[in-house]
């Protein structure tokens, strides 16, 4: 019975830590197209119009720097950058693609950092 439990252990191991990996791997792929797209407008500070905008919005109910956020599941994340918002202009694929945005996604999804 031991060996039984052992090898479903291994088993499960095995199933499990290359989607962490995989999952982890997605989130640093997020952070850099967070760096390199988003950042300039909603990293912390005041020479972040993006952030500055979103301070004014929230009124200190919610956190103004996107990646101090907790509530950003991904669909919301996917619906402002697609479609834009307010002076926030919509990116195409052929700027942020897909595989790019799922990974913001997932990067600024709740307890991904």
């Amino acid at each position: 019975m031991l060996a039984v439990r052992a090898a479903l252990v291994l088993l499960a191991s095995a199933l499990v830590l290359p989607t962490l990996a995989q999952d982890a791997a997605t989130v640093e792929h997020g952070r850099q197209v967070f760096a390199y797209w988003c950042a300039p407008c909603h990293a912390p500070g005041p020479k972040h119009p993006g952030t500055q905008a979103l301070e004014a919005l929230y009124k200190g109910s919610k956190p103004a720097p996107l990646e101090q956020r907790t509530d950003l599941v991904p669909t919301v994340t996917q619906t402002f950058v697609r479609a834009g918002v307010s002076v926030m202009p919509p990116f195409r694929k052929t700027e942020i693609s897909d595989g790019d945005l799922a990974a913001l996604a997932a990067y600024l999804a709740p307890r991904a950092h």
